[in-house]
């Protein structure tokens, strides 16, 4: 019933003044998502998929969404006021939905309009991936690094057409020529026909009968070869550098693809990054920490010298700004680096340094006889005395403090 229906815009997630672009695009995001090849055995994908295509149907054709506007879901009821006398779903031609919009989802191109239209025009190459390893420091300053893919070059034997010289391509019996083929399947709403790449030619639309005894039909030679690639600051891990025009050679004439270089960026035994940012720890020493001092911290700029104040406490976190990563945007644009201090406990003390820290200790706080004091005066006045030694003791450390 149609009560039980949702609004087609709400469905698509568009604005009811929404162009065509707005609503196929909407419907593309939705069907890729909920196609039942995507989501194998899920019941409530398939039902969203159903939902999302009836509402593309409509809404991309003008005549039935000018209907749908002007009745809402009863002009598609039977005998609604739209004069439609019932709209049957599964009655509809998905082969432009499918063909256009699920081109690439199932592997195929976007259906042509004119029917009988050649696909054996130039086609840009394949685009190849290969990787980079650089260091921390690399990352932050740009580098420049080498590589060697495999790559393929036109065969000099056959010029790039893989047939034995003297001989040439023929026309492919399998696409006609075309370069793609067209084939049915059963949907939810019925038969459907896709478009995909001819499997006999690879869409160039001709097949090679006598190959090329040098590149074996393929029209092309491997070999690696030695590629400069510029790593910009401020890249991270993941990212890729791209090579315009290195990947696989095109079809038919068209340009070659593209090479994208992953960086993988190695760890560093000081530094830790977070987008833009770097976290280090530094430490200091426990009269610096008390007295305040200048310390010299490390940073990827080098060495940088810092002034703590008195009475600092470990984990006290500082910021040291614009030395952290460069934007890939703007080298002048760098983040911070937040650096935690530490304070060092003194260890292997010379017998005048312990006599010292403890003429210190007696004169501040004398925490090294706490414990000794707190049970002389329990034993002497069973306990009274000891509370109090004890309420003195924490209030000199400032536990009473309110």
């Amino acid at each position: 019933m149609a009560e039980s229906k949702r609004d087609y815009y709400e469905v698509l997630g568009v604005d009811k003044n929404a162009d065509d672009s707005a609503i196929k695009s909407a419907y593309r995001k939705l069907a890729k998502k909920y196609h039942p090849d995507m989501n194998p055995g899920d019941k409530n994908a398939e039902a969203k998929f159903k939902e999302a295509s009836e509402a593309y149907a409509v809404l991309s054709d003008p005549d039935k969404r000018r209907q749908y506007d002007q009745y809402g879901h009863a002009a598609f009821e039977q005998g609604g006021p739209g004069g439609f006398g019932g709209f049957d779903f599964n009655s509809m031609d998905f082969t432009d939905i499918f063909g256009d919009i699920f081109g690439d989802l199932f592997g195929g191109g976007g259906r042509s309009r004119s029917g009988g239209r050649s696909y054996n025009g130039p086609m840009k190459g394949q685009n190849l991936h290969a990787s980079v390893r650089i260091t921390f420091e690399e990352a932050i300053s740009g580098c420049e690094k080498e590589i060697e893919p495999l790559q393929k070059d036109e065969c000099k034997t056959c010029h790039g057409t893989g047939a034995k010289p003297g001989s040439g391509p023929v026309t492919c019996s399998k696409c006609g020529g075309k370069g793609q083929v067209v084939f049915t399947s059963q949907s939810l709403f019925g038969t459907v026909r896709n478009v995909q790449t001819c499997p006999d030619c690879g869409g160039s639309g001709k097949i090679v009968k006598d190959k090329c005894p040098d590149c074996h039909g393929q029209g092309y030679i491997s070999s690696r070869k030695k590629l400069s690639v510029s790593i910009p600051a401020g890249i991270d891990s993941g990212q890729a550098v791209r090579l315009r025009e290195k990947g696989e050679p095109g079809i038919n004439g068209g340009a070659r693809g593209d090479l994208l270089v992953e960086v993988v960026v190695a760890g560093h035994p000081i530094f830790q990054r977070k987008d833009m940012d770097i976290y280090s720890t530094a430490p200091v020493s426990f009269a610096v920490a008390a007295l305040g001092g200048d310390i010299l911290i490390d940073t990827v700029d080098g060495k940088v010298a810092y002034t703590v104040k008195p009475g600092t406490q470990t984990d006290t976190r500082i910021r040291l700004k614009g030395k952290g990563v460069p934007s890939l945007r703007s080298a002048n644009v760098r983040g911070d680096h937040y650096v935690t201090l530490v304070i060092q406990t003194p260890v292997k003390l010379t017998n005048d340094a312990k006599k010292l820290l403890k003429d210190f200790d007696a004169a501040t706080d004398d925490s090294l006889t706490a414990v000794e004091r707190y049970k002389a005066a329990k034993n002497a006045d069973g306990g009274d005395t000891a509370d109090k030694t004890d309420k003195t003791d924490k209030k000199k450390r400032g536990f009473n403090k309110k």
